[in-house]
């Protein structure tokens, strides 16, 4: 075989792996798509017609606490907490970690809560930054907010002091600059109420953008598409990843990620695997992976639940460069936590999460980006010498752009034939524009940000970065 011979069968062969990669990814989008589906009917007519509120004079409702680490939060802190305090459940305290912040965070604290030390007895069964002091409201109507004020550790490390004061048998770590429903721990409640023979370690929650919606006391009062085209783009993105893609891997029992924004834990479990890691960007997904794995090395059955009703509100980033920096943390959280967990890749002995679920995040969440720029690159220079035809590439383009914009418009759907948060046509019709535009602008920007996640962490790069907020929009 020739030189021309070897180049002709290495474009060949070329043009045929990435078209396979491509309609690989295509493919499981759609599987997982399908049993989301199934899913999402299932849950709806188990739930459809319970009564919450039934659930507040049950004397066995579990015991909660909520866990909220902030860290240089003035801009969003009263408003979060409000809607903390208010939610619709009797059996729960709001333990918020004061983190050390270098604002006026725990200055609006004890001026809006009327903080005072107190002497709650404090454990170390997670090691954690020093403790400064634990405070309590001296007014009854805050009687069930606990604040810690601790020198700064980084959010893992504040979530591990919160789980220190703690002293209920459940925690919901949370991030503090998101607004919940009134009914979150309800809902939360009910799947640890039902548990039988298998132990409930974890639940999850999807996460909705609160950019653009209006914020009163706390509480979410309209829900608006985002004004801003980087929020209202991550709409989408929210919507297939928590609708299509996570309430799949639930039913799938291969559930790997809870997100830090809003997860509901067994303490004990949390405490015996050993906390949360402060070694990592990425604490939330590397938790669930050390939990499911401590169950599994210990012989315990237990369950992992996902719950796809929209009952967190999170601020969104609107720049460019506050985006880049959260896609890239994430990015190097992924590869810290698959590389720590490295063991249970293709390992029968973990099922689901070693045979399904690792290989997928490795190919799919991690290798995707990668590979598609790569891809990316070798074709434009391809073309441009001639050796890859413009028909090809420009097809293969578009039939990415087509399925995008498709399984958008199906996340688009299964929100307005379940939840409907949306109501009317402005937003549908906004959101409807970005998922036309979203392929040519924000996705090719997620993939630069996991290549600059990628250099980062082969530059020993271990910090979150400045996330700086904006606020939320308050009616008067």
């Amino acid at each position: 075989m020739t030189g021309i011979d070897w180049v002709d069968s290495g474009i060949y062969i070329f043009n045929y792996v990435i078209l396979a990669f491509a309609v690989s990814v295509m493919l499981s989008y759609i599987i997982l798509a399908v049993i989301s589906a199934t899913a999402l009917k299932s849950y709806h007519k188990k739930n459809r017609f319970v009564n919450y509120n039934a659930l507040l004079s049950l004397k066995g409702a579990p015991w909660i606490s909520i866990v909220a680490p902030a860290y240089n939060e003035g801009v969003v802190i009263i408003e979060s907490i409000n809607s903390l305090l208010s939610i619709n459940y009797n059996n729960f305290e709001v333990i918020v970690v004061n983190d050390g912040s270098s604002d006026n965070t725990m200055e609006l604290l004890i001026n809006a809560y009327q903080l005072e030390v107190t002497d709650r007895p404090l454990t170390s069964a997670i090691p954690s930054k020093k403790i400064k002091a634990v405070y309590k409201s001296s007014n009854p109507a805050f009687s069930k907010l606990l604040v810690i004020d601790k020198e700064n550790g980084k959010k893992a490390d504040a979530i591990n002091a919160g789980i220190n004061v703690s002293n209920m048998p459940y925690v919901v770590c949370i991030d503090v600059d998101c607004i919940m429903d009134k009914d979150v721990l309800l809902k939360l409640a009910k799947p640890f109420l039902e548990q039988h023979s298998k132990r409930i370690i974890a639940t999850g929650g999807v996460v909705r953008i609160a950019n653009s919606c209006v914020i009163k006391a706390g509480k979410l009062i309209k829900v608006n598409a985002p004004d801003n085209l980087v929020a209202r783009a991550q709409v989408l993105e929210y919507l297939r990843a928590f609708l299509l893609g996570r309430m799949a891997w639930a039913k799938l029992d291969g559930l790997l990620l809870i997100s830090g924004a809003f997860g509901m834990f067994d303490r004990e479990i949390v405490v015996k695997a050993g906390g949360y890691d402060t070694n990592t960007v990425g604490e939330d997904m590397e938790l669930v992976v050390r939990m499911r794995r401590y169950m599994i090395d210990n012989k315990l059955e237990y369950d992992v639940k996902y719950i796809p009703d929209p009952l967190c509100w999170t601020e969104a980033p609107e720049s460019y460069e506050v985006l880049r920096k959260q896609r890239s943390r994430w990015t190097r959280g992924t590869m810290e936590t698959l590389w720590i967990h490295k063991k249970i890749l293709l390992n029968p002995k973990y099922k689901v999460i070693g045979m399904v679920s690792y290989p997928y995040w490795l190919l799919y969440e991690y290798l995707a980006p990668l590979l598609e720029f790569a891809g990316i690159l070798m074709s434009v220079l391809f073309v441009s010498l001639g050796i890859l035809e413009w028909k090809f590439f420009l097809l293969l383009f578009a039939m990415v752009y087509a399925f995008s914009v498709m399984f958008s418009m199906m996340a688009i759907y299964t929100e307005e034939a379940t939840f409907r948060r949306y109501t009317t046509f402005r937003d549908l019709n906004k959101l409807v524009a970005i998922a036309f535009l979203e392929p040519l602008f924000f996705h090719p920007f997620t993939v630069y940000a996991a290549l600059k996640g990628n250099w980062e962490k082969m530059k020993g790069q271990k910090g979150w970065g400045e996330m700086s907020r904006k606020g939320f929009k308050t009616s008067s």
